[in-house]
């Protein structure tokens, strides 16, 4: 039996909240963001996005884009709250839910009517919580994400078996699951540019090319995943890095690295609607030889000054620099997502 997979994707979801709780702005482009200069867009409303503007953007970009815009602050606890809503309601669907941030997850509905389902879920979310989702249905992850993204706003989508190849087929090598821009240029430079190129490729030379990377870049163009749902995400990690062009031991000037690191991660941690618990400075000394410490807080957190002041006493307190530096680093591990039992009591 094959399986039948359910991405529900909320629509513009921290917008839109703020526009269901504030009727003065509906119909307005509501940008979602930090307020310092080197914060990023976290959301963008449709009325927004017509301007250009998108999520992870920086925001000075976004007001020169839309300079007319109703720019706000992330309100994180009262969007984790309306995420708890929408897990409730997934769970009364499956027991096998995967979220994939504060505004995303698969349910594994096999044996079920997947459609019946995906319409029950988007049903309730609109009306008990007056919130829109999109939906994409298939036969495994990567093509439930992709379906989910074709109507939007409240779309549903379906992409059976018998399709998938030829609904690939025309899509730029970007949809691949895990292609970034840099591996998009690598690809581009192959001459692949469409999926359908990537159906076409040896696929030895993908391999040759990118290892194992290049099998799975083979077996997504033909739609095959057999990943499971993946229940706990405690094990992933983020992180920034930088190898300096002339080595230092210049304390303050690597005290500004890890801000600059800090509030980055801080804002990759507000979007995907993630806390972490685990704080790891990374050395690299001129000679290459490599230290890194860790710190596991009480309390998790994504505050860009926690996750700085942490680094900032793991580099001055558990590092002994004599040698000069040549690069450092900084991670985020023990990721939790809000609706982990264990966060229900904390105060964040």
């Amino acid at each position: 039996m094959d399986r039948a997979i359910i991405h529900v994707d909320m629509d513009a979801f921290y917008a839109s909240i703020e526009q269901r709780d504030n009727p003065q702005l509906r119909g307005k482009p509501v940008i979602v963001g930090g307020v310092g200069k080197r914060s990023v867009v976290c959301t963008a409303s449709y009325e927004a996005r017509k301007y250009g503007v998108h999520s992870a953007m920086p925001i000075e970009s976004a007001r020169r884009l839309c300079p007319h815009g109703v720019f706000l602050p992330v309100d994180i606890d009262r969007y984790k709250k309306e995420s708890a809503k929408i897990l409730n309601i997934l769970r009364r669907y499956s027991n096998i839910i995967e979220p994939l941030s504060i505004d995303e997850a698969f349910l594994d509905v096999t044996g079920g009517n997947p459609i019946y389902i995906a319409e029950n879920i988007k049903s309730d979310i609109r009306n008990e919580l007056k919130l829109t989702a999109s939906v994409g249905i298939s036969i495994n992850k990567f093509l439930a994400k992709l379906a989910s993204d074709v109507k939007k706003p409240d779309g549903l989508t379906v992409i059976k078996k018998e399709d998938i190849v030829d609904f690939l087929k025309p899509l730029p090598v970007s949809k691949l699951w895990g292609v970034g821009p840099k591996m998009e240029r690598e690809l581009n430079k192959l001459g692949i540019y469409y999926i359908e190129d990537v159906q076409k490729y040896d696929v030895d030379i993908l391999i040759e090319k990118f290892g194992k990377r290049g099998k799975e870049l083979f077996e997504f163009s033909y739609g095959r995943d057999n990943r499971p749902l993946e229940i706990h995400i405690t094990n992933q990690s983020i992180g920034e890095e930088e190898t300096f062009i002339s080595d230092t031991n210049d304390m303050e000037f690597l005290c500004n690295k890890l801000r600059e690191y800090s509030v980055n991660l801080s804002n990759r941690l507000v979007r995907k609607g993630f806390l972490i618990r685990t704080v790891t400075v990374k050395v690299k000394y001129s000679d290459f030889t490599v230290e890194t410490r860790s710190i596991t807080l009480n309390i998790p957190t994504y505050d860009h000054n926690v996750i700085y002041e942490t680094s900032k006493q793991l580099l001055t307190t558990k590092f002994n620099i004599i040698k000069d530096i040549r690069l450092i680093g900084l991670s985020l591990s023990n990721l939790i997502y809000p609706q982990d039992p264990r966060q229900l009591s904390l105060n964040i």
